[in-house]
């Protein structure tokens, strides 16, 4: 497993992978944000409550508008893990979903402790981020696959009967290792899916999603990248719930104008695979990013989720400026979002630069120590 570095990163380069780093991560918080306050709710709910048509803007959740969920705070920490494994590659130790593992349990003390303890200094910057120490309705699969150090794996894995879309929807940063096959993007997605989500639905879902935002990264059309994760899911054991999920979706396309009814479809259970067709479904047929997650929260199944699924896509695909920008200006935590991005974008692309044999940026350490 490799990252891109060298010569590829033209000036250009960078700059789009960035702004697909930055509309990723952003699509994906506020598709959580714009979902929250109508999850739990079907469409019947939704229309008593915010009129006929839906939910068409921001809404309060939590107190305020704009408010995340568990959703955005587990992805903000598979960045967090990702950089910390480059960084950590210096020493000798690679092993990806060792160092995740490592950064969801960061994220699970922000769940039981009332503060960052600045005392610990190997946790990092995000870790003493103090909005992320709120409790966002994180479901017990996650608190009890992240309860302890056990590391769960695809051969043992935590919670065996767990397919909920969670682990799939902290997903999306691993598709954004665009240096890397897509084969190992879905490896390690399913890898460290595997340390909560324990059904194979829900971790393959999760390699799927994340080979599919991989191919947006690199510039691929969507169509094309659920191409590539469907040829990639066969040679899995317990692929078909995903694999026909995802035909489903594309079928659904052809068959006339949107409507929730067909999104609640797609959704079926409400489990990994109908979540991850659906905002597959959405990305595709929406008419832009503010419609495509319309499409994504106004129906009868998670609309959290939905969101947060869709928005990583549509982000992966069109960039950050593509995103509502009313609704950024009232995200939750853009800020600390936009930072990590851009840590991110220069991990991956002038990694060498800022660690290594040559030495290292004392600053860099800091924020994403070695321990």
């Amino acid at each position: 497993m490799g990252a891109t570095a060298g010569a590829v990163w033209g000036r250009a380069e960078q700059q789009d992978f960035r702004s697909r780093v930055r509309g990723t991560l952003l699509g994906v918080a506020v598709g959580d944000a714009f979902g929250a306050p109508v999850d739990g709710l079907d469409l019947d709910g939704i229309r008593e409550e915010h009129g006929a048509e839906g939910l068409t803007d921001l809404a309060p959740a939590y107190g305020r508008r704009g408010a995340v969920t568990h959703l955005t705070q587990l992805s903000l920490f598979s960045v967090d893990g990702l950089i910390r494994a480059q960084v950590r590659r210096d020493t000798g130790a690679w092993h990806p979903p060792t160092d995740l593992h490592r950064a969801y349990r960061r994220w699970a003390a922000t769940q039981r402790d009332w503060g960052p303890d600045l005392r610990r200094k190997d946790d990092g910057w995000l870790a003493h981020e103090e909005w992320l120490y709120v409790r966002r309705d994180a479901p017990k699969a996650l608190l009890l696959g992240l309860g302890d150090e056990t590391m769960g794996t695809p051969e043992a894995p935590k919670n065996p009967g767990e397919r909920g879309a969670e682990a799939a929807a902290r997903s999306a940063p691993f598709g954004l290792l665009v240096g890397w096959e897509p084969q190992l993007v879905a490896q390690l997605a399913v890898e460290c899916a595997a340390q909560t989500h324990g059904h194979p639905t829900g971790y393959l879902a999760a390699g799927a999603y994340a080979v599919i935002v991989h191919g947006l990264a690199r510039g691929e059309s969507l169509d094309a990248a659920v191409q590539r994760a469907l040829a990639l899911l066969v040679a899995r054991p317990g692929h078909p719930p995903v694999t026909e999920a995802l035909q489903h979706a594309l079928g659904a396309v052809r068959q006339g104008l949107p409507t929730p009814a067909r999104v609640t479809e797609l959704i079926g259970e409400g489990t990994a695979e109908g979540l991850v067709a659906a905002s597959v479904y959405c990305a595709l047929v929406g008419e832009d990013v503010r419609h495509g997650l319309r499409l994504a929260v106004n129906h009868d199944g998670p609309s959290a989720a939905t969101g947060a699924l869709t928005g990583g896509l549509l982000g992966a695909l069109h960039g950050e400026t593509a995103l509502p920008p009313a609704w950024l200006a009232e995200l939750e935590g853009r800020a600390t979002l936009l930072e990590l991005a851009d840590d991110f974008a220069m991990e991956m692309t002038q990694g060498p630069a800022l660690h290594g044999p040559a030495g290292s940026s004392p600053g860099w350490l800091a924020r994403y120590p070695r321990a």
